[in-house]
């Protein structure tokens, strides 16, 4: 599978890329994960946030954001489209999102509110538990840093 893969500044979000992206979150985040929350946090087009993004002949199907949030460094919103799960593609976006880190803020440490459910995928990128496992709107979340 040959994507084309993207690291935007947060003031390089064309509305066609913002508008993917967005859609995608609902998609999976909202209507899959029968989850109501207020997606929209105002962070997507703040300070040096990035985005990393993934196509596949023209359709956003993986993405992840990068906060840099009064000093402290998180990869979010971490998502691989219905249609392209079980194709490794989490592998290439998380690689791709400590990537961008790296080159960006290198040597910061990292932190994500991972789905519980999902540490041992991060494990395998050097994150570690944080925090106790809490409910975030629903779903079983836990913190996770590279640099605990």
């Amino acid at each position: 599978m040959n994507l084309t893969w993207y690291d935007w500044h947060q003031n390089e979000l064309a509305v066609q890329r913002l508008y993917d992206i967005l859609a995608l979150r609902n998609a999976v985040f909202i209507i899959e994960q029968n989850c109501l929350y207020q997606d929209l946090d105002g962070l997507d087009l703040v300070g040096d946030n990035r985005h990393v993004a993934g196509y596949l002949e023209g359709k956003l199907i993986a993405y992840a954001r990068i906060l840099d949030v009064e000093g402290q460094l998180a990869i979010g919103r971490v998502i691989i489209a219905t249609q392209a799960r079980g194709m490794s593609l989490g592998n290439q976006l998380m690689t791709r999102a400590l990537a961008a880190c790296e080159t960006h803020w290198p040597g910061r440490p990292i932190h994500l509110s991972a789905q519980a459910h999902l540490q041992q995928f991060y494990r395998r990128f050097g994150f570690e538990a944080v925090t106790d496992i809490y409910d975030e709107d629903g779903i079983m979340h836990i913190g996770m840093s590279n640099r605990p």
